[in-house]
């Protein structure tokens, strides 16, 4: 966003914010079991970004027209209207809101719940809607509506669906859940944004969403999917009055486009650019960049059911082949990217030290493929059972890094004979090839703050079934086991969330 040096004034020296991000590469691997901890912090990052530029004036030599207006480019497309596909597009850009939300630290906070208790027994949780808060079409909102989105989402492919919930119900002002078992991270649960609360208008006869129509501080004032969407200022909204008085929002796949954009003053702020570019876009004092170490880890996924792919000696091989530092050096332009587990150093309660490291061995690689029964075929590929070692990782460029990344994974693979082809291809082709079991490899970016409680995503990942962007055809009865520890409560006794910040014997039961 471009942003001035005193609240209310105008400036002749306009800046365009850049939003980069940390990430970690890995493999994926199972995890080592220890207390839960909440990570969450991107859910804010358009929020904060759009809440800083209250303070600011466009810049003088904007029109008159647009002057109250910020445009953000990003690489997202708004793929869906319906929650438990774009949701989090929505919330991000503050149209709508989760019982639950996430402060600055990663803790939880108040949303359109305004605190929540839970029974001694930790089976009965009751959350306590925000009196008077109100729709975008002027309706105010009831326990009902919210029992009816999130009965909605529970039913629908998301997080919701993996907690042990028997029964949500209207009591009052609130909304009750009742689960078969206790389970610690509810609250987290109910900060995703598929979860988020829309208004009865928001649905059509057949139940499918046919607009968003939400309570944050910000509605929809045009929608072009997937590509463009403009909102602008609710004046029903009951907290502080936002000063931008719109904001344009435009999903642009490109990182070549994004820069331009950057460069150019057409956008405000500009989010995810490829590492490669850093040293040039900086050098454009227009340019001003933020930051964020986020939970992200880049990995790969594997058909563990693959003919070539089956054995765990094979997948051994491919992640010794790979050189973790050598890519984070080289394409992340950031050495301290190379992950040693799944989850980073960032993610402190999460982070094993002591765990071995994940390292390049190609001499072991060698032998594990050997004994796997792979030899040396026609131009150096491998070959088994006369069929040549021959897979396709698939990847998108949302992520810009991507690409890169696996064209560089390409090289060290080819190095052990193994001929991987890439497929740039659209994100949603990750989860479909999972489905319809034709994906081979795919190497994506997962983010553990999406649920402000990891197990949130592990459980999606590594169910008994696998998941769309995690395991697939394999599956640990002890990973299962360990996650399901994760999620039982911290203590025994019930405790009461009002209002943040919470105490800390209300943080040991809802996180």
């Amino acid at each position: 966003m471009r942003r001035g040096g005193q609240p209310g004034r105008h400036t002749s020296a306009p800046v365009t914010i850049v939003f980069v991000s940390s990430n970690h590469l890995t493999q994926e691997h199972p995890v080592t079991n220890h207390s839960p901890r909440l990570a969450g912090r991107l859910n804010l990052a358009v929020a904060a970004l759009i809440a800083a530029a209250t303070c600011s004036a466009m810049p003088a030599h904007a029109a008159a027209a647009d002057k109250k207006t910020m445009q953000i480019a990003a690489p997202w497309e708004i793929g869906s209207l319906d929650p438990a596909k774009a949701g989090y597009i929505f919330t991000r850009m503050q149209v709508s809101e989760t019982l639950v939300g996430v402060d600055a630290q990663g803790g939880l906070a108040p949303g359109l719940a305004s605190g929540w208790e839970v029974s001694a027994n930790q089976l009965v949780w009751r959350f306590r809607l925000r009196p008077g808060a109100k729709f975008h079409d002027g309706a105010t909102l009831t326990p009902a509506d919210a029992v009816r989105a999130l009965e909605r989402a529970r039913a629908n492919p998301g997080v919701l669906g993996n907690a042990p919930v028997q029964k949500i119900s209207a009591d009052k002002d609130a909304v009750v859940f009742e689960l078969s078992r206790p389970f610690s991270p509810l609250a987290a649960f109910l900060a995703h944004a598929s979860t988020q609360i829309l208004a009865p208008a928001s649905y059509a006869a057949d139940g499918t969403v046919k607009a968003v129509v939400g309570t944050g501080p910000y509605k929809i004032a045009s929608i072009q999917p997937p590509q463009k969407m403009e909102v602008e200022r609710f004046d029903g909204w009951q907290g502080k009055k936002p000063a931008i008085e719109r904001v344009g929002y435009l999903a642009v796949g490109r990182g070549e486009t994004r820069n331009m954009l950057a460069n150019s003053g057409q956008a405000d702020l500009v989010f995810t650019h490829d590492p490669a570019n850093f040293d040039r876009l900086k050098a454009q004092k227009k340019l001003k960049f933020e930051s964020m170490a986020i939970p992200r880890t880049i990995y790969i996924k594997v058909n563990a059911a693959h003919p070539a792919l089956k054995d765990v000696a094979t997948r051994r091989a491919l992640s010794l082949a790979i050189d973790r530092t050598g890519i984070a050096t080289g394409v992340m332009r950031e050495p301290r990217a190379a992950a040693t587990q799944l989850f980073a150093p960032v993610m402190q309660e999460w982070h094993v030290p002591a765990l071995q490291s994940l390292g390049r061995d190609l001499a072991q690689a060698r032998e594990l493929l050997k004994s796997a029964g792979w030899t040396p075929g026609p131009g150096g590929v491998l070959q088994r059972d006369g069929k040549p070692f021959k897979v396709t990782m698939r990847t998108f460029s949302d992520r810009p890094e991507l690409p890169t990344i696996a064209t560089a994974i390409q090289a060290q693979l080819k190095e052990v004979g193994i001929d991987m082809a890439v497929a740039i291809m659209n994100s949603g082709e990750i989860p479909g090839g999972h489905k319809d079991g034709s994906l081979e490899l795919a190497l994506l970016a997962r983010n553990y703050s999406l649920v402000p409680d990891p197990v949130g995503t592990l459980l999606q990942d590594f169910g008994p079934t696998g998941g769309d962007w995690g395991a697939m055809n394999w599956t640990s009865a002890a990973l299962r086991d360990a996650i399901a520890a994760l999620s039982a409560p911290a203590t025994p006794t019930g405790a009461r969330c009002c209002a943040a910040p919470s105490p800390p014997s209300c943080r040991l039961i809802c996180r």
